[in-house]
């Protein structure tokens, strides 16, 4: 699980070690940000080659060029500030609902953290005004939408330097104003783009990375969850534990398959489901024997994409990227967001998949005829009461959006730029879904949960202490009442709570780390 550190009140940021910890506290945490002096060194000189190629007067994409498809129109020396205003104004173009906070904090964060790697040619005051609107809550309004993952994320990332030259608007204080109010309030001013600096705050992959590293967080603690819901379950239900055996696993030996089984055997610790000697049947279902290989799978599938994000957050992601030692500007690719964009499917797959176990673990407490002993849909006085029928339709409407959603947005491409960029990721289109189907399986987890609760009324056997400490805290907001009730107030309720940490927090501190 990754976690917000309370300890972390700054982050130094060089362009080299930004851990997943440090973005939590400043996206969520509104931890302050302060430029590394390794940083500071590194962002002179690369900017002293930019100065070297405008004296000399020589022809370098974005720095004396027009970009895209203009990349053969020459631009004088005098125009070059205009130049680098223009392409924010003009690529400022997004659409849609604005982005939350927290996702311009991150944008603004691994945007300044690219700079301060040096192979960008800007400014060091350019670095430093983008961290003094961070720190002092200054937001820029970004749309959601807009976004083809190549070159970069130009049209999000436009409207953050739109905020940064006194243009577009902000949120300040709570409300929202036109930037140069804002500025202007908190003692700061719009900075005047130089060359290349306009091109090297919008030529990256920071919303696409932002909306990444926010889902990997989110689905590393809702993972938990779903062990422990999961548990629960297999309690209700009278499961088999055999098949977490550690010697099932290690003849199979995925990594994630074996944390599971692992968490699983942990959460039933002192449940006499541990000590029957004949089960109530040879073996279950697939959705209580199988869950170290499902879970399991889709735990390695996280863990992959944790990997890529913390590459793609210490990366220069513009172009042209300049090379202070040897004095070169070379014109590549990194802004591609391929990498990103097929790791994001993969996680949009892999947090679906949770989802779809989780909806037939409900399924099978709420259907007589597959929940054994327990009453159908977990009430006795069916047919005047409808008990938690409906909740099983909730679960299967969210699991059917994620199918649909988990559609991958890499195969697509539609080329911009009068085809001069031929070939685009969709990376942001692949974040952007990922975090609706996060928070689809965040409701799924809820349910099961609130169903778990309820079917384990009825069972009689001394359940494990993982699955004990959950039904507790789920009762505590929703006591046991075998009577229908306003549905949908209970399933706030819970997932509150899922939300909240609490369950996994509480579960920890007595079994210990569920994955470690």
């Amino acid at each position: 699980m990754i976690e917000m550190d309370p300890a972390v009140h700054c982050v130094s940021i060089d362009g080299e070690s930004l851990t997943l910890e440090q973005f939590l506290a400043v996206a969520r945490d509104m931890a302050k940000v302060k430029l590394h002096i390794s940083g500071k060194e590194k962002l002179l000189r690369s900017r002293r080659v930019v100065e070297e190629i405008i004296s000399r007067g020589d022809v370098a994409y974005g720095v004396t060029t027009g970009f895209g498809k203009f990349s053969d129109v020459t631009i004088s020396t005098e125009d070059c500030n205009t130049l680098q205003q223009n392409i924010i104004m003009s690529h400022s173009c997004g659409v849609g609902q604005p982005l939350p906070q927290e996702v311009v904090r991150g944008m603004m964060l691994l945007r300044a953290n690219s700079l301060a790697k040096g192979y960008s040619g800007v400014r060091l005051e350019l670095v430093e005004l983008l961290l003094k609107m961070l720190n002092s809550g200054i937001h820029p309004v970004v749309p959601c939408k807009g976004s083809v993952g190549a070159s970069g994320d130009l049209i999000p990332l436009s409207h953050i330097a739109l905020a940064m030259i006194g243009m577009g608007e902000v949120e300040y204080q709570g409300k929202i104003m036109p930037s140069k109010d804002a500025l202007q309030k908190a003692g700061l001013h719009p900075i005047t783009l130089t060359a290349k600096e306009g091109l090297a705050l919008i030529n990256g992959t920071q919303y696409m990375s932002t909306l990444g590293c926010l889902a990997v967080c989110d689905v590393l603690d809702l993972l938990k969850t779903a062990h422990i819901a999961a548990a629960m379950t297999f309690e209700a239900l009278e499961g088999i534990p055999t098949a977490y055996d550690p010697r099932v696993q290690a003849v199979r030996p995925h990594c994630g398959q074996s944390l599971c089984a692992q968490a699983m055997l942990k959460l039933l610790q002192g449940s006499e489901l541990l000590e029957r000697e004949k089960p109530k049947r040879v073996q279950d279902a697939y959705t209580l024997r199988c869950i170290p290989q499902v879970h399991g799978a889709s735990l390695d599938a996280i863990n992959y994409v944790k990997g890529v994000l913390e590459v793609e957050i210490n990366s220069a992601t513009d172009n042209p990227l300049i090379f202070p030692e040897e004095g070169d500007v070379i014109s590549g690719g990194n802004f591609h967001g391929q990498p990103l964009a097929l790791a994001l499917d993969f996680l949009a797959l892999a947090v679906s998949e949770l989802a779809n176990i989780s909806e037939r673990r409900l399924e099978r407490m709420v259907n007589p005829a597959l929940n054994g002993e327990l009453p159908p849909f977990l009430t006795r006085n069916g047919g005047l009461n409808s008990g938690l029928m409906l909740l099983q339709y909730a679960a299967a409407a969210l699991v059917s959006e994620n199918k649909v959603l988990s559609h991958p947005a890499s195969v697509d491409s539609i080329p911009t730029s009068g085809n001069q960029e031929d070939h685009v990721s969709m990376g942001s289109i692949a974040a952007l879904k990922l975090r609706t189907v996060v928070e689809n399986l965040s409701w799924v987890i809820a349910a099961e949960m609130l169903a778990a609760s309820r079917a384990m009324a009825f069972i009689s056997h001394k359940t494990g202490r993982g699955a004990s400490i959950a039904n507790q805290l789920v009762l505590e907001r929703v006591p046991f009442q075998d009577q229908d009730q306003i549905l949908y107030q209970n399933l706030n309720k819970v997932h509150d709570l899922v939300l909240s940490g609490l369950v996994i927090r509480e579960v920890e501190r007595e079994l210990g780390d569920l994955l470690d």
